[in-house]
């Protein structure tokens, strides 16, 4: 069987093929410990639970639903936006919900992207940008992000002659995979870039919930003036454990929301009303729920960032998101060295080169473990350091 040639340009996804040795492991009776994949291990609230199964529970609630989802949860979306970032979104014309922000991402390119255009993607950064653009045909360049600059995008970095031909800039802080967070002045200055040059900005903000010690995520919606040239993408399977759920939103710029919708009326049939009005019930819970979770997330990363300290991986201590971004000793590569601890010690985390070129040197790991099995893993990694 033959397959397209866009199909040709797409490597395989890390975390599928990383199951698979993790199976044949675990079919062989080892206890593979994932520190790898950031899917949260914690469940949802009891109160969206709930939502689901009683929305469910109503036959007329099974059919197909409209493309720009349930006028419920667009408004409690702009609620969410209206309360935490100060931002006003027109529920009608500046939301548009999503099977997930990363199907979203998908859509987006191909909704605003021809071939052989440029769109300038942060390295390390999540996969899904670079591969969102070859499937439309697009190009990836990539923009170095570094410790030095705490893995923040520098514009004045950025080659003058490629950006004449660039169409989208992406960012996303909180960030995957450095946990990295940025300022309001940072987003200033992205949107007095991308208004300058006429590019399509595009922020992934799925880790603004996840913040620790007081730390408060911004939207980069909050710059005045964004909405003329900005999309950001949002998500309910971090901020409130629900990633297989599927419920994510783009809001923004009203005209790339409608190409976007375009895109989705021909591909997708809408969302599962159950999913739909649980994840209204989400967006309204008590600021307590979050605050709560996240307090297990922050005891996870301080008592990891505690153990890379004694086995010699440098670390810096995230405010916000789900992983640690750890400096590996030299002499193996982050592929190898993973391998390493998978093999060994029966740990799977994840190696820095799948997030692109400057991602070698160093590993990801996901704080989405239960806080003992996270002690279990850092034993074991002592013991074969």
């Amino acid at each position: 069987m033959y397959s397209a040639s866009r199909t040709q340009q797409l490597q395989g996804n890390f975390f599928a093929q990383i199951e698979k040795r993790i199976h044949l492991l675990k079919s062989q009776g080892d206890d593979v410990i994932r520190l790898d994949i950031g899917s949260p291990d914690l469940p949802p609230s009891p109160e969206v639970v709930r939502a689901l199964i009683d929305s469910a529970s109503r036959p007329e609630n099974h059919g197909y639903q409209p493309h720009l989802g349930i006028p419920e949860l667009r408004r409690a979306w702009s609620d969410h936006y209206t309360e935490n970032f100060n931002v006003y979104l027109d529920p009608d014309t500046e939301i548009l919900p999503l099977l997930g922000s990363k199907e979203g991402i998908f859509h987006y390119c191909m909704a605003v992207l021809n071939p052989g255009d440029i769109v300038l993607i942060p390295d390390p950064g999540y996969m899904t940008y670079t591969r969102g653009a070859l499937f439309a045909g697009a190009v990836p360049h990539y923009i170095n992000l570094n410790a030095e600059n705490q893995f923040l995008l520098d514009f004045q970095s950025i080659n003058p002659e490629i950006v004449k031909n660039a169409k989208i800039l992406w960012l996303n802080y909180p960030n995957n995979p450095t946990g990295a967070t940025a300022t309001i002045e940072l987003f200033q200055q992205a949107v007095d870039f991308a208004r300058h040059h006429q590019l399509f900005l595009a922020h992934d903000n799925a880790y603004a919930q996840v913040t620790f010690e007081g730390y408060t995520s911004p939207s980069i919606l909050q710059i005045p003036g964004a909405k003329e040239c900005t999309v950001e993408f949002n998500s309910l399977s971090k901020s409130h454990n629900m990633p297989g759920w599927r419920s994510g939103i783009v809001v923004g710029n009203r005209d790339v929301i409608q190409a976007i919708l375009k895109v989705k009326t021909n591909i997708d049939s809408g969302g599962f009303r159950p999913v739909l009005d649980a994840s209204v019930v989400a967006l309204h819970l008590k600021k307590s729920w979050l605050e709560e979770r996240n307090l297990i997330y922050q005891a996870r990363r301080d008592l990891l960032l505690s153990a890379l300290a004694n086995i010699g991986l440098v670390a810096a201590k995230p405010k916000a998101s789900i992983y640690i971004w750890a400096k590996i000793p030299p002499g193996k590569s982050s592929v190898d060295f993973c391998s390493f601890l998978l093999e060994k010690a029966k740990v799977s985390l994840t190696p820095g080169i799948i997030f692109g070129p400057s991602g070698e040197g160093y590993v990801r790991i996901a704080l989405t473990t239960s806080t003992e099995r996270i002690k279990e893993a850092v034993s074991r990694i002592v013991n074969f350091m």
